[in-house]
């Protein structure tokens, strides 16, 4: 009970708890909405600058090495969670606004987490090594594969993404992490002697992002558009999602006879999503109106990830003791 506690005052989660709550009680709109979109593409940019002048080539390299661990997870990061989105997003579709359904989709499709995935997989004693690079394997494959995979799985019946957003990736996404690789050698040491300040930076960013795109689902009347039954759904569904993430990659990491503390970095790598690639990309591939109610689905998973995976952590610690 205490980890699940611990784990909502994640600094993150409170970051972007408060950007929901300013995007519901003062949304961005008019003239403002240029402006406070333009701020949100100047933080994602120096996201990915960050991410990539942190993330040593050398370790990239090594875990691509890992096959029987990596490609497994990569199936079951942009397969097998893709598919559940999309049976996900059918049900929504009948239930829920179209925009909302589509989430589902988007949320099948993105990488896992960086930060919090190698954090859990430390306390419950799993690879660690081995989660950074996978964590870092997925998100780079992330920025290549999850635009053109919702393209490709999202209905007739959803909304579709703005196909300019394709372009804005390679722009706002692909360049500055580019940079940020070739910078390495002369500002990689900076970025990890101020490790903390750029911790700030890319939950800053983040939060800026989401309040962006809130700001658009709250000027369409998203806390009227949804009714409380279909909250109700919508966690539901959430919940499946859930329970097939990390019920279906512990039970892979079985399948695949991976060593314990591997099978536990396969656990938290498989089954977690990243609000941290999720909100830039909602921000950049959807329109205003769109993007917030995209990410629904993708907030309350996170938000719910984090509350599972404190005492599951922990429990798999005690066990193998």
């Amino acid at each position: 009970m205490i980890a699940r506690v611990k784990s909502l005052f994640d600094p993150l989660v409170r970051l972007l708890l408060v950007a929901i709550l300013l995007a519901s009680l003062l949304p961005v709109t008019g003239d403002g909405r240029a402006v406070a979109q333009l701020v949100s593409n100047v933080a994602i940019f120096l996201l990915f600058l960050l991410n990539g002048l942190r993330l040593p080539r050398h370790q990239v390299l090594a875990g691509v090495r890992n096959w029987r661990f990596l490609l497994p997870l990569l199936l079951f990061c942009f397969g097998v969670t893709a598919l559940v989105g999309v049976s996900l997003g059918k049900l929504a579709d009948n239930a829920l606004p179209p925009a909302v359904a589509l989430g589902f989709v988007f949320l099948g499709v993105l990488p896992s987490t960086v930060q919090s995935a190698t954090a859990y997989s430390s306390i419950a004693g799993g690879n660690v090594a081995l989660s950074v690079v996978a964590a870092a394997v997925l998100n780079i494959m992330g920025v290549f594969v999850t635009a053109p995979l919702i393209g490709l799985l999202a209905s007739s019946g959803m909304p579709d993404f703005d196909i300019g957003g394709l372009e804005r990736i390679a722009l706002i996404l692909l360049l500055p992490f580019v940079l940020g690789q070739l910078f390495q050698g002369w500002l990689g040491q900076f970025v990890a002697d101020h490790k903390q300040a750029a911790t700030w930076m890319d939950r800053t960013s983040i939060a800026i992002a989401v309040y962006v795109a809130f700001s658009g689902a709250v000027e369409q009347g998203l806390w009227s558009l949804i009714s409380l039954p279909e909250w109700g759904v919508l966690l539901c569904l959430v919940g499946a999602a859930l329970v097939v993430g990390f019920f279906g990659a512990w039970w892979l990491g079985g399948l695949l006879r991976l060593d314990l503390p591997d099978r536990k970095s396969f656990l938290f790598a498989g089954a977690q999503k990243s609000i941290a690639m999720g909100a830039p990309l909602a921000s950049v591939l959807f329109p205003p109106a769109v993007a917030g109610l995209v990410l629904l689905p993708v907030l309350i998973y996170h938000l719910l990830q984090l509350v599972i995976s404190a005492p599951l952590a922990a429990r798999l610690n005690r066990s193998e003791s």
